[in-house]
C-alpha cells in the first residue's frame, strides 16, 4: 500500500500568526517616534560614558558608578559556596576579578568621554550639576528598589503572619501593592508637573518613609483588610514617586536623558539587591524599618535637589545654540 501526506504551506499572516509581542514591536518600530513631531531630536557627542561638565562632578560620577558593581558582587556572594553553593569557588572568584576590570574598562571610558572637553572648559550655558543625577538615582534606589523588594517576600509575609491563608490567597492579597502601579506611577508624573518637581518628591518620599513605618507594625492580630489597604497605601507612595523621578530625568540635560534614564534605572535594581539580603538578615518588621530609615536619608539628600527653571542649551549639528524652556 502506498501512503501519501499532503502538506499545505500558507503565507503566516501578521496580524494572527504573530505572537503578541513581536506585533507590539512591530507596531512600535513603524508608529513610534524619537520625539514629538517638530521636536529636535538630540544625542550624546559621545558614547561610552555620561558627559559631566566639572572635574568635581567627573569624580562623583565615578564614585556613583562603584555601587552597580557591589550590588552584583553581592549577588555573586549570596551564589557562592558560603551561602547558596550555586556557584564554585573558582567562579566565583573569576566574577569578582571580571567586575573591578569591568569597572575599570568603564572608569577609563568615562575618562576618555570627559577629560578633552574639560580641559577646554566647558560654557556656563552647557554646564549641569550631577548632583541632580545622583539625587534621582537614590530616589530611584528607595522608590523602584524597595518595590522590587517587597513584591519579592509580601506574598510570603501575608503566608507567615496570618493563619489560615494559603500561598494563592497570600499571593491574591499580596497584589494589591504592585495593583497600584497602573494609577500611581503615572499620578506621580503629574503630580510632579503641576505642584512642583522637589516638593512632590519630598511629600512621596515622607510618605513612602511612613508607609514602611506602618507595615512594619503588621502582626496576626491585624484586620487582614486593614493589612491590604495599608500596602496599598504605602504603594502609591512608593510607586508616585517613581513616576516623580521620570518626571525630572529628561530636565537635566536634554541630550542625555537616555544615560541619565538609564543610571537612574539600575540604582532600582542596586536597591533591590540591597534591601533583599538585608532581608536575609533580619525579621520582616525589621526590613521595613530599614527600608523606612533609608528613605528618611534620602528624604534629607532630596533637600538638595534644585527644580528645574529657566533654559537648557543645546548645540544641533550646525552650531547653533537651541535654547529649551525646562519648566
Amino acid at each position: 500500500p502506498e501512503i501519501r501526506i499532503n502538506i499545505v504551506l500558507r503565507r503566516p499572516k501578521w496580524s494572527l500568526n504573530q505572537p503578541p509581542p513581536g506585533r507590539a514591536a512591530r507596531f512600535y518600530y513603524f508608529n513610534a517616534r524619537n520625539t514629538p513631531k517638530g521636536s529636535t531630536y538630540f544625542k550624546p557627542k559621545k558614547s561610552g560614558g555620561l558627559e559631566v561638565t566639572s572635574w568635581g562632578d567627573l569624580w562623583f560620577y565615578l564614585a556613583m558608578n562603584i555601587p552597580m558593581y557591589l550590588a552584583l558582587a553581592v549577588l555573586t556572594w549570596k551564589l557562592s559556596p558560603s551561602n547558596l553553593g550555586l556557584l564554585t569557588s573558582t567562579a566565583v572568584n573569576l566574577i569578582y576579578i571580571g567586575l573591578v576590570v569591568l569597572y575599570f574598562f568603564q572608569a577609563s571610558q568615562i575618562w576618555k568621554v570627559n577629560h578633552e572637553h574639560l580641559k577646554a572648559g566647558v560654557p556656563e550655558m552647557q554646564r549641569y550639576k550631577f548632583k541632580q543625577v545622583a539625587i534621582l538615582d537614590w530616589s530611584y534606589f528607595v522608590t523602584f528598589g524597595s518595590e522590587l523588594a517587597v513584591v519579592s517576600m509580601l506574598p510570603l509575609f501575608f503566608l507567615e503572619t496570618f493563619e489560615g491563608l494559603d500561598p494563592v490567597k497570600a499571593g491574591l492579597l499580596a497584589s494589591g501593592f504592585a495593583f497600584m502601579n497602573l494609577a500611581a506611577r503615572p499620578g506621580g508624573g503629574w503630580l510632579s508637573d503641576h505642584f512642583g518637581r522637589r516638593k512632590t518628591m519630598l511629600i512621596l518620599i515622607s510618605g513612602l518613609a511612613c508607609g514602611y513605618l506602618l507595615l512594619s507594625q503588621i502582626n496576626s492580630s491585624w484586620w487582614i483588610p486593614l493589612a491590604v489597604i495599608s500596602t496599598m497605601c504605602c504603594s502609591f507612595f512608593v510607586q508616585a514617586g517613581e513616576g516623580a523621578v521620570f518626571a525630572m530625568v529628561p530636565l537635566v540635560q536634554r541630550r542625555m536623558t537616555g544615560q541619565i534614564a538609564g543610571m537612574a534605572g539600575a540604582y532600582g535594581n542596586v536597591g533591590a539587591v540591597t534591601y533583599l539580603t538585608a532581608l536575609s538578615f533580619v525579621e520582616y518588621d525589621t526590613f521595613f524599618l530599614l527600608i523606612a530609615a533609608s528613605a528618611g536619608v534620602i528624604f534629607l539628600a532630596v533637600l538638595f535637589l534644585e527644580d528645574p527653571s529657566g533654559k537648557m542649551a543645546e548645540v544641533l549639528p550646525d552650531g547653533t545654540v537651541e535654547l529649551i524652556d525646562v519648566t
